[in-house]
């Protein structure tokens, strides 16, 4: 038995020194070719010599002896091939011949070469950095636990589907709710930071105790927080963000038990989160608070300033979680009538809430890359065929040399992976560094709000579709000169003048390819037309107020010293005496609760005095401004007066309304001299009518909104607006900055724009910008390769009826009616293209409707327009080989027939 055993592991032992022995040769004949070669050699002169000496041993002469022998051994040159395919040289050597003779070629060819591989890296450095944002978007999983479980919770009213909620509200979804395994409090805020050149604003966020539980995040150093610790008179602690723990404390494991002052408050330094952990819908925080609801607006029902995020529970589905939420909210509005009337409840997967309105700009942009991607392979794959059509003669002489047509493919093949080889490192390349560009053309705000872009590039998803883009370009490239070989008898290419077949094949399937082309081509174009007719309808919204040479900043004072209403307004007085008395300033005005052209949702219930209790509340935005702030930013006063200075705490509550609230809720009657109520506060008497100024987004509908004075409800953070009286209104930014340190160092400012510059970084206006700008790259890209593919199928059609048009000439056709010939198939694959891209655009326009703005998806003037250009251009291609084929000389042509 045991030598049953023995035996059985010395055949294994065998079989794998086998394995070992024929790898090692295979191997060596790689590296060491020379050498295996005359081994080879000497290894056959052997046993040719000893054959020989065995003939003379036997009597013969060594002439007759060496002709015995060479026949005993057959052919010498055959053995020599069995002996190399027995090592699997000659597979080997045949790849590498084919490999050096395609370099050859392709050098030989050096225009033709360059043009593809240029053609084919856009294409790939395209599509492969944008699916690098895609990935990290859209693909690349939540850093969290189980994020296909994660919902963000939110509270619904009529004018905001997704709304955030209020402190106590949450406490009774956390405690009712049945559907969720655990449902947590967050919001981002600032803080201020004294720092050595004074204070400065740090980004931050407070949660409840178990938010980071709930994600499934750890933390890298220190501890999550307890529970409790985020009860009011819990310690002040604090967690640190990677990115925070290396800038501030240098990496320090010492940190934890440290002191922050973050607001004048000491926090005690718990931990550390990890590197890769971000959470988007508070942006890059760098300090981590416990909640503590201490505020006012906390401890109201009605003060809605948190949003809340939630896992489901095993088995349960969204849909049920969401019935139970508002099962819930219906019950706390019977119980609250006078907070929570209208208030509903949703929710939405947090990785859709994290990712918002950049799917569809994302998608949009994937489908340009691809169809850009589309035309480079279509324009390469059309060149190749061209290419392969010269070389008809060189595949004869090969074939009727005793090449096969496998030995054919696989050279052409060699030399297609060789170009898409050359195009792969050049377009990825390339893909890096526009990854980079992307990335950078990013505002700093808009990049806190998408965290999963910061660290954007290689990853193995990206570099596995950079793979399968390059191997489906190869195999469809090297499939190309394919139809060369089988479309017809290779060696009927040794007679001279031979016509095959595949002269038609390619003026078949070239013309379908420029069709393909050219409706690519032509849905880029529409898109990119579209995108930009909508960045300008957008650009060209009525604004309401003159945002030429005026200046904003917003600005935060510490409440520990202005916390009194008292002491806000009299810091708000000093920062505009000293801000008018600056050189170069014109005006200024202050507002609070959001400034223009903001995201600041900040609404308030009121109720027309006089009508039932019965009608709903009105939820509307609330501006608190300074006297001068209309007249600062240029804004028409429609009816009534503006604020005056006078108008304090200590006189009776005003307000001025837009046109919009006019126009909604006190329809012809007069709005000057009527009487609004906030919850249970004294009437609130409108003294004025001004015309509706744009304060939130670029694209979205002006809502009713209500004033009132700055003084009469001041706070400690408030936008300062200032109408400059200088050419270059961004060089009082610095001085302004400036002036707030004087009046107090812990004075923080931020978000310091002109006016014309925050009008263009607006996420609407960049998304629209970039998004046109990006496709329109691509539409002109894919026109110019549409273009010089109609170009080649053009020239390639007149040199193959070259004959046709002598034979034409010589029977009297003129040169205009060959233009008219050569010029009507040129428009006709043009118009052929030029339809289907526009049933295709408009099917596409429509799918992402929701990009354009003011813009329809159909719309006439740009369909048109498009169209019109691109059948010009189209034409313009044609040009040139109509009058190469007007040049035809008759007379040489009837003496080739």
């Amino acid at each position: 038995m045991g030598t049953a055993g023995w035996r059985d592991y010395g055949d294994c032992e065998d079989g794998v020194m086998r394995w070992v022995t024929l790898l090692r040769m295979r191997l060596r004949t790689l590296v060491a070719r020379k050498r295996v070669e005359q081994e080879l050699d000497e290894e056959l002169q052997y046993h040719l010599e000893r054959e020989i000496e065995t003939g003379v041993a036997e009597g013969l002469d060594p002439r007759e002896a060496k002709w015995a022998a060479l026949r005993k051994m057959g052919c010498v040159a055959q053995n020599v091939e069995e002996c190399r395919d027995a090592r699997g040289w000659n597979r080997m050597e045949q790849l590498w011949s084919d490999a050096r003779f395609g370099v050859r070629q392709l050098s030989r060819g050096r225009e033709f070469s360059l043009l593809a591989v240029v053609i084919l890296a856009l294409g790939i450095c395209a599509s492969v950095a944008i699916f690098a944002l895609v990935d990290a978007a859209l693909l690349k999983p939540l850093p969290y636990r189980e994020p296909e479980k994660l919902l963000s919770v939110y509270e619904r009213i009529p004018q905001c589907t997704y709304c955030n909620i209020s402190w106590l509200d949450y406490l009774d979804w956390k405690a009712q709710n049945t559907t969720l395994a655990g449902l947590e409090l967050y919001q981002g805020r600032g803080h201020t930071m004294n720092a050595a050149s004074g204070a400065v604003m740090v980004r931050g966020a407070r949660v409840s105790d178990g938010f980071f539980r709930l994600l499934g995040v750890g933390v890298a150093l220190g501890r999550d927080f307890h529970g409790g610790e985020d009860k009011a008179g819990a310690p002040r602690t604090v967690i640190l963000s990677h990115g925070a723990w290396q800038q501030l404390y240098g990496g320090d494991r010492a940190v934890l038990g440290r002191k922050v002052v973050l607001d004048r408050i000491p926090r005690t330094i718990v931990g550390v989160l990890p590197k890769e952990f971000h959470f988007a819908p508070v942006g890059s925080a760098e300090f981590w608070t416990p909640f503590h609801p201490e505020t006012s607006c906390d401890l109201r029902r009605s003060c809605h300033a948190m949003y809340s995020v939630g896992r489901l529970k095993e088995g349960v589905s969204m849909e049920a979680a969401l019935a139970n939420l508002v099962s819930i909210a219906k019950e706390l509005e019977r119980q609250y009538p006078a907070t929570n009337r209208n208030q509903g409840a949703n929710a939405q997967l947090l990785s859709e809430a994290i990712i918002g309105d950049t799917r569809p700009v994302l998608l949009l942009l994937m489908g340009g890359a691809g169809l850009l991607l589309a035309i480079a392979i279509s324009n390469v794959t059309g060149l190749l065929l061209v290419r392969s059509e010269g070389r008809r003669r060189e595949m004869a002489v090969r074939s009727a040399l005793g090449a096969s047509s496998w030995r054919l493919i696989s050279q052409f093949a060699t030399e297609s992976l060789l170009l898409t080889g050359a195009a792969m490192a050049v377009g990825c390349v390339s893909a890096h560094w526009v990854m980079q560009m992307l990335i950078g053309m990013l505002p700093e705000d808009m990049l806190l709000r998408m965290p999963y872009w910061s660290d954007l590039g290689w990853s193995p998803r990206v570099a596995g579709f950079a793979l399968a883009v390059g191997a489906a370009a190869a195999v469809l490239c090297a499939l190309a000169p394919q139809v060369q070989i089988w479309g017809q008898q290779v060696r009927a290419g040794l007679a001279e003048g031979t016509r095959g077949s595949t002269g038609m094949v390619w003026r078949n399937l070239g013309s379908k390819l420029a069709v393909v082309e050219v409706a690519t081509a032509m849905v880029l174009l529409v898109g990119a037309g579209l995108l930009g007719k909508s960045l300008y309808r957008l650009m060209q919204v009525k604004l309401g107020f003159e945002p030429g040479q005026l200046v904003t900043m917003e600005i935060a004072a510490p409440d520990a010293v202005y916390g009194e209403a008292a002491k806000a307004s009299e810091l708000a007085r000093r920062v505009l005496r000293e801000v008018r008395a600056l050189p170069g300033v014109r005006s200024a005005g202050l507002s609070a609760n959001g400034g223009l052209l903001g995201h600041n949702g900040n609404t308030t219930w009121l109720r027309i005095a006089g009508r039932p209790e019965t009608e709903d509340h009105l939820d509307l935005p609330e501006r608190d401004v300074t006297a001068d702030f209309f007249t600062t930013i240029g804004a028409r006063l429609a009816s009534g007066r503006y604020f005056q200075e006078g108008d304090d705490a200590s006189k009776p509550p005003v307000a001025i309304v837009n046109q919009e609230f006019v126009r909604r809720f006190l329809p012809n009657e007069e709005p000057v001299g009527k009487r609004v109520t906030k919850r249970a506060d004294a009437p609130i008497e409108i003294v004025g009518v001004v015309e509706d100024v744009r304060l939130g987004p670029l694209n979205a509908p002006i809502p009713p909104v209500l004033y009132v004075p700055f003084h009469q409800n001041a706070d400690t953070y408030f936008t300062l607006v200032v109408r400059a009286d200088v050419a270059d209104e961004g060089s009082l930014l610095p001085v302004l900055r400036e002036t707030m340190r004087r009046i107090d160092g812990e004075i923080v400012t931020r978000r310091e724009f002109t006016l014309t510059e925050w009008m263009e970084r607006t996420p609407a206006a960049y998304v629209q910008r970039s998004t046109a700008w990006l496709v329109g790259g691509f539409a002109g890209m894919a026109m110019l390769l549409a273009l010089v593919g109609l170009y080649g199928v053009i020239a390639y059609s007149v040199g193959q009826r070259r004959r046709e048009i002598g034979v034409r000439m010589a029977l009297g056709a003129q040169t205009g009616q060959v233009y008219r010939m050569v010029l009507r198939e040129a428009a006709w694959l043009s118009l052929l293209g030029i339809g289907l891209g526009s049933v295709g655009a408009g099917v596409l326009a429509n799918w992402a409707r929701e990009l354009l703005f003011g813009v329809s998806p159909w719309d006439v003037g740009v369909l048109l327009g498009i169209a019109g250009g691109l059948a010009l251009a189209a034409q313009v291609a044609g040009f040139v080989p109509a009058r190469r084929a007007s040049c035809v000389d008759p007379a040489s042509v009837l003496r080739m027939e």
